[in-house]
């Protein structure tokens, strides 16, 4: 596996970003090691909750949403997953499969050694985050799930997701802050767009974030689709406090709070909280908001 790693002065001097890195090292599949990135801010025996970003984004996304729950007590990791941030970055596509960014994750999780975690996840966060609660159900205490689906290929995608899935694919200049700009409601300024780009000084850095939306499944013969439904199973039983906190204006995840909440047991009780005036990325939108939710439904729910 060839190993491609961000400089570091591509982070320097970002805009609300003053958080100090922390690395965890996790086998791929050939032996070989890859440097994780993850930010951990608040006290070392606050309650953990975990931040899970996705596609094409890394642990920036959460600037503003970590003072708020290290205000409250919390303890805020937030990983950045392997092709994106300041982790490491495979150089060839063929070495990002969906089972991979699982394996890599939880071994950064369990690198960490975090537990009774409070799962924060959105877009691909979800769909790898969703995946770990299922597949280590023990060890998260709580979810919420924001603008984020798991899906087994069992649905149609939609097609805003199938549009995005076209471009993700057929553009030939692939801009993150671009993108990442496209999917908020607030104007980004241009030095938050182009922290958005510093993970990927070239073309060969951003092999991770072509290849992810292709590992959605979208069909039943996906190869992740019979992990996915076996999460599901476990999922179904899930009565750990779940809470769906969705924007009202992202078309590619809409609706899918309302196939959480109908299949999940754990999200009884917790009304739907519904973030108003963000679109996918309401982080971006309304970080402090949501964040202000998260630490609402942590101690609603603490034993």
């Amino acid at each position: 596996m060839r190993i491609l790693r961000t400089p570091d002065e591509r982070f320097a001097g970002l805009p609300g970003f003053p958080f100090e890195p922390h690395y965890v090292e996790v086998a791929a599949g050939d032996g070989t090691l890859l440097r994780v990135h993850y930010l951990d801010e608040g006290p070392a025996d606050g309650e953990v909750v975990l931040l899970l970003h996705g596609e094409p984004s890394w642990s920036y996304l959460y600037r503003r949403m970590i003072p708020v729950l290290v205000a409250a007590g919390l303890r805020a990791i937030a990983i950045d997953l392997v092709g994106f941030g300041r982790s490491d970055k495979p150089a060839d596509r063929d070495d990002y499969t969906y089972q991979a960014h699982v394996e890599w994750t939880w071994a950064a999780v369990e690198a960490i050694g975090l537990d009774g975690i409070t799962l924060v996840c959105q877009d691909w966060g979800g769909l790898i985050g969703l995946r770990l609660v299922g597949e280590h159900c023990e060890r998260f205490a709580r979810v919420v799930a924001a603008n984020t689906f798991l899906p087994t290929g069992d649905r149609h995608p939609g097609d805003a997701f199938l549009a995005w899935q076209r471009f993700s694919q057929e553009t030939p200049n692939f801009q993150a802050g671009k993108i990442v700009n496209g999917a908020c409601l607030t104007d980004l300024t241009p030095e938050v767009v182009a922290a958005y780009d510093a993970p990927f000084p070239d073309d060969t850095y951003k092999q991770g974030a072509r290849q992810f939306p292709l590992l959605v499944p979208v069909s039943p013969e996906d190869p992740a689709a019979p992990a996915n439904r076996a999460a599901w199973a476990v999922l179904e039983t899930f009565e750990r406090p779940f809470l769906c906190a969705f924007s009202d204006s992202d078309p590619i995840t809409r609706g899918g709070d309302k196939v959480l909440r109908s299949k999940i047991p754990g999200a009884a009780g917790h009304p739907p909280v519904t973030i108003t005036s963000a679109a996918h990325f309401l982080q971006e939108d309304k970080g402090e908001e949501l964040a202000a939710v998260v630490v609402d439904f942590v101690r609603a729910t603490a034993r």
